[in-house]
């Protein structure tokens, strides 16, 4: 060390007890756990797949619910934390099924609250991020219920980073855009313009069956036909699955995935070749296509 080097010591409050302890006992020991009350619903977010991504105080708030309402999304690893007298409501959505309309789901968590219940309603990734919670929220503020919010990681970073795309870079992207790709070429208000901008990464989420009017769209508006593209299946779980190209073969990607897929578009999706790190221990499932 340079005789000229300072090292500053903070001071570190002693949070370890002298008695060694498992992790769910520490969890248990240092965090203040927070209570979901009867008649109260907590609308939780599931992370992107991987269950290790789910937070703290969701797992604390899945084992003292009364009623869990889930989406196809949330794996059957997270929803077994889930205590087997708990009563479980399956309200689907996945693309191009949706077993429970919207009205309905609302109405269900009206309906357990009133009744008294501790109820979770738990979505893959954030449910503030193209997950309707919003729209939860508002009848559940109507109907005077009780409700908590719990954050998840959305799919845009979660699976990027398991990918090894970083959604900004200080060289590649000064930005990050987050769009849905439900859009219908007569209803479309998208800023396509905006999206066609360099220099920076943009996110479609539910995009794979609109990718062609995605490509010609950016294409239409400036984008580099040779700007690279991934397409990430399953991002964050052991069947994740990464295809590569430019965005002039866009379609040609979309077609080899099945949902849920991320659709990522921008100059970081190169620096997958370096920092893939997640795939790369998948042996080598990652698929590429390259003009």
């Amino acid at each position: 060390m340079a005789k000229d080097q300072v090292v500053t010591r903070l001071p570190v409050k002693q949070v370890r007890s002298s008695v060694k302890v498992d992790a769910s006992e520490q969890i248990s020991y240092h965090f203040t756990k927070s209570q979901l009350q009867a008649g109260e619903v907590a609308l939780v977010g599931a992370g992107p797949g991987d269950p290790e991504l789910l937070t703290v105080k969701a797992v604390s708030f899945l084992q003292q619910a009364d009623v869990v309402l889930y989406d196809y999304l949330v794996s059957e690893e997270i929803m077994s934390l889930v205590p087997d007298s708990t009563i479980l409501v399956c309200v689907g959505k996945r693309a191009g099924h949706h077993s429970v309309p919207q009205e309905k789901t609302n109405q269900l968590l009206v309906d357990f609250a009133r009744q008294g219940h501790r109820v979770v309603r738990i979505k893959g990734g954030d449910p503030f991020i193209f997950g309707r919670g919003g729209e939860e929220l508002e009848r559940l503020f109507d109907a005077s219920i009780r409700f908590q919010v719990v954050p998840g990681i959305t799919a845009a970073a979660g699976a990027t980073a398991y990918a090894g795309i970083p959604l900004t870079h200080r060289d590649y992207a000064q930005s990050a855009i987050f769009v849905t790709g439900h859009v219908r070429a007569e209803q479309d208000e998208m800023d396509w313009s905006t999206l066609a901008r360099g220099r920076q990464t943009l996110v479609i989420y539910m995009g794979l069956m609109k990718s062609g009017y995605i490509r010609e769209q950016l294409l239409q508006h400036g984008r580099d036909g040779e700007t690279p593209v991934a397409v990430i299946e399953r991002g964050t779980q052991a069947a994740q699955k990464l295809f590569r190209g430019t965005l002039n073969h866009l379609p040609q990607l979309a077609a080899q995935a099945d949902s849920p897929a991320l659709i990522v578009i921008g100059e970081v999706v190169s620096l997958a070749d370096k920092l893939n790190w997640f795939n790369s221990t998948q042996e080598a499932t990652a698929s590429s296509l390259y003009a």
